[in-house]
């Protein structure tokens, strides 16, 4: 029998502010020494007061208006009751019926093409703090953590493989980082996802019980979890078992989920509005102000890039991956155009080269930027165009300017790089490959005309590649006619 499976995501983000959701203390808490960013509000003591970070706020609406989604005017933080350890108060602040993000959308490369993944919603939130298990069986917990301000991005149940949810979570990632809302860092927590699955018989209407699959901080780890879900739900009910609603955790070294409580449901938490924090009213100026705070989003910039630098899909979807890489590209493209440089061509230099260097150097685009200024790929694309160089000596140049910070025009100079052209050195090189190399002489003058390739590569090696390859043929084949 066949099955029809319903994911839907729920991406935990956290907001890249200085200071936590409800109180002053610092948000960095990744180097910090344990429980040492925590204050009375954030330890829930009594009497203490919250106030909501306006940056978070603003900063959540900013990504509620890149995933296409309505700011609500009126937003209500209330308090969602629960008796964890990581959160000291026995209550999470955050909201249930007046998200302040409303009816959005993703779109991804859905497994049959182009699919639109709807938005529930975006609300706001604090933090938990962190717990760690120790070998005895004791439990140690972290509140530096807690507090801090944190998004929820809940899709609807349009996701219907692994493979779509993992496309569905890069593409929220790359968008949050892009805006510059998260630090898209899913190692140290600051961006992490629960999933939720259901499978059914194909034909039945209702979806089946729903399972949450809880902090999940990788995109391979999203799609192995689902997989091996699918495959225990399916395989329970083929054997004529009941799936019930749960929570169960991913066990990387196992490659299996494992249940871990069954599932609260909302009236579970006692939801009930935050007493200390009235009602936010947020007008359409301030809206309008989020608005214009936003700047262009990937997939339109890919778009342009195909469209005004005539570029392919291929490489307008490297450049856009990521913003530093695309801010980059865009500024060696303003630099190329007064040089007759064209946009294909600073492309080529720099998801080729420069990536390589980057590759090798272990470095980011934004620190090696430092040095190889963006105009430095379209000076050494000069260069060649004009023919001052050859492409050995460009990559030559290129690969000097990215360790040394110097424009590829200065190195040439300096290492007399420039093509050598004809002339007496020239001349000289090419009588010393006919003078080394008989048999392949005899060879080329008994008809073989593709000899003459063999000597065309001794004489550019001679020359470390400096000389031009068609200027070094014309030697060869006047001096062989000649003899």
């Amino acid at each position: 029998m066949d099955y029809l499976v319903t994911i839907g995501l729920e991406i935990h983000a956290q907001i890249q502010t200085r200071s936590k959701m409800f109180c002053g203390c610092s948000a960095d808490y990744a180097a910090a020494p344990p429980n040492t960013h925590v204050c009375p509000v954030c330890m829930g003591l009594p009497g203490s007061l919250p106030v909501p970070n306006r940056r978070a706020i603003e900063l959540a609406a900013l990504t509620g208006l890149a995933l296409n989604c309505r700011i609500a005017s009126d937003n209500v933080i209330s308090r969602k009751n629960y008796f964890y350890a990581d959160l000291p108060s026995g209550y999470q602040r955050s909201q249930y019926d007046d998200p302040l993000c409303v009816n959005g959308w993703v779109d991804i490369d859905g497994d049959q093409g182009p699919k639109r993944i709807g938005l529930t919603r975006v609300h706001i939130e604090e933090d938990t703090g962190k717990l760690t298990h120790t070998a005895d069986g004791g439990s140690l917990v972290d509140f530096n953590r807690a507090g801090v301000p944190l998004m929820e991005i809940v899709s609807e149940p349009d996701i219907t493989s692994p493979e779509e949810a993992r496309r569905y979570f890069q593409k929220l990632r790359q968008i949050l980082v892009w805006i510059g809302v998260n630090s898209g860092d899913m190692e140290s927590g600051a961006l992490r996802c629960d999933a939720n699955v259901s499978v059914r018989p194909a034909g039945q209407q209702a979806y089946g019980a729903k399972v949450e699959i809880k902090n999940i901080n990788s995109f391979r780890f999203v799609e192995r979890a689902l997989a091996y879900e699918i495959e225990r739900q399916v395989t329970s009910l083929r054997a004529g078992e009941r799936i019930v609603q749960s929570t169960r955790g991913w066990d990387e070294a196992t490659g299996t989920t494992v249940a871990q409580r069954t599932k609260e449901f909302a009236e579970d938490y006692r939801y009930f509005p935050e007493p200390d924090i009235p009602p936010l009213r947020l007008t359409e100026a301030w809206v309008a102000e989020r608005r214009a705070e936003l700047p262009e989003l990937p997939d339109a910039r890919r778009q342009r890039f195909m469209t005004d630098y005539d570029l392919t899909p291929y490489d307008a979807t490297v450049l856009t991956d990521e913003r530093a890489v695309s801010d980059y590209y865009e500024q060696a493209v303003a630099a190329a155009r007064p040089r007759g440089v064209a946009p294909k061509d600073v492309a080529n230099w720099l998801t080729g080269e420069l990536f390589r260097l980057l590759k090798d150097s272990g470095e980011t685009l934004v620190v090696a930027a430092q040095r190889i200024r963006p105009e430095y790929l379209a000076e050494v694309q000069e260069l060649l165009n004009n023919g001052v160089i050859t492409r050995t000596s460009a990559k030559e140049a290129f690969d000097a300017a990215f360790r040394e910070g110097r424009a590829p025009a200065q190195i040439v100079a300096e290492r007399g790089m420039a093509v050598i052209g004809a002339g007496d050195a020239l001349t000289d090189m090419v009588r010393q490959a006919i003078a080394d190399n008989p048999k392949v002489v005899e060879e080329y003058r008994g008809g073989k005309v593709t000899a003459i390739k063999y000597l065309i590569g001794q004489v550019m090696k001679a020359t470390r590649g400096q000389a031009s390859p068609q200027a070094v043929q014309q030697a060869l084949e006047q001096e062989l006619t000649r003899q």
